[in-house]
């Protein structure tokens, strides 16, 4: 791309951005309007204690992303990771398709720090991963304690599912020549019902193994990351929490374990609007009222949480992506694909 044309399409970004983020502040000016009263008389040292825990969230994410590439033997520092940890958060939650800009920025920065694109690919399914196991762990737990009469075994399924992942990828790690023998007799029969050569990607697939022979995730990685994963659901979870203490709410911690985590799991299956908002204000309201809260003060809460843990972070990661990454050389790194991966060249 010509530099004429990189600064037209820079800012045209510019422009897109401050539309974006203008509709997204009148997406939440009813209700900060609405409960304008409540926030006058907020107490501000929970304030201050609910924007520790969202700064340390994003830390504690920053540390499960450093834990997952150590075990690749790729060393990033806290600052790299969070760095990008704010900038990709910020693009994920603000721009159209965000989520996809995000996942493509942090897997280009990964390359840069030395990852092959299957330790980029495989860190980004992995943290995924973790997050949705903390999420439910974080969900049983709090459905456990209010003693909920709903079936908990979709959360133990998938805490289940989780551990039985890593065990799959601590045993290829750990035994490549037994990965790469099983894939591929895999392939060789996949081949003749597609009536195909039978080493038809044989050799994109050793390629793909040695990759992943890099990963050594044993236990102590493991626990780490995971320990990381469940703090970063503790921190946001807490800032809601303390959100609500500043409204002069007192919420039961079993309620707001539930109310978070129905909120979070509700904004991530129905990802209309950035950050699931309205998605998941919709079921943290009755779910804080449900806890011990007033309609109104459930209201003020979530509005508190939401300046917080949502326009906060991302005015602080737009600004880390202006300072560090702005003007920064383009490159041509694809997202993460790894159909090039299958090519057998």
């Amino acid at each position: 791309m010509k530099p004429a044309h990189r600064r037209y399409l820079k800012w045209i970004v510019g422009v897109v951005l401050v539309v974006v983020l203008t509709v997204e502040a009148i997406l939440i000016w009813p209700e900060l309007s609405n409960s304008v009263k409540t926030l006058g008389d907020l107490h501000w040292q929970w304030v201050a204690v609910a924007i520790g825990a969202s700064l340390l969230e994003m830390s504690s994410f920053a540390r499960v992303q450093r834990t997952l590439l150590a075990a690749a033997d790729v060393t990033v520092t806290q600052r790299q990771s969070l760095s990008v940890s704010y900038a990709a958060n910020s693009m994920s939650v603000t721009l159209p398709g965000g989520p996809v800009l995000g996942t493509t920025f942090t897997y280009r920065q990964m390359r840069k720090w030395g990852a092959s694109p299957v330790v980029a690919t495989w860190q980004l399914v992995m943290a995924g991963l973790l997050q949705v196991a903390g999420l439910a762990l974080l969900g049983l737990v709090g459905a456990l304690l209010v003693g909920a009469a709903t079936n908990p075994f979709s959360l133990i399924f998938s805490i289940g599912g989780f551990a039985a992942f890593v065990v799959l990828v601590q045993y290829a790690a750990g035994n490549p020549g037994s990965l790469e023998s099983i894939g591929i007799i895999a392939l060789r029969g996949f081949n003749r019902l597609r009536k195909k050569p039978e080493r038809t990607w044989v050799r994109a697939w050793k390629r793909i193994v040695d990759q992943l022979s890099a990963v050594q995730l044993d236990r102590p990685h493991t626990l780490r990351a995971f320990s990381w994963s469940i703090l970063n659901w503790l921190c946001d979870g807490a800032c809601l929490a303390f959100a609500a203490y500043a409204i002069g709410g007192t919420p039961s911690l079993a309620g707001i374990a539930v109310a978070y985590a129905a909120g979070t799991a509700a904004s991530r299956a129905i990802p209309l609007l950035p950050a699931g908002l309205g998605v998941m204000d919709a079921v943290l309201v009755p779910a804080l009222t449900a806890s011990g809260m007033t309609g109104a003060q459930a209201l003020s809460a979530v509005v508190v949480y939401r300046l917080i843990s949502f326009l906060m972070i991302a005015v602080i990661g737009w600004i880390v992506f202006a300072l560090r990454y702005r003007g920064a050389p383009a490159d041509d790194e694809p997202g993460p694909d790894l159909g090039t991966l299958w090519k057998d060249d």
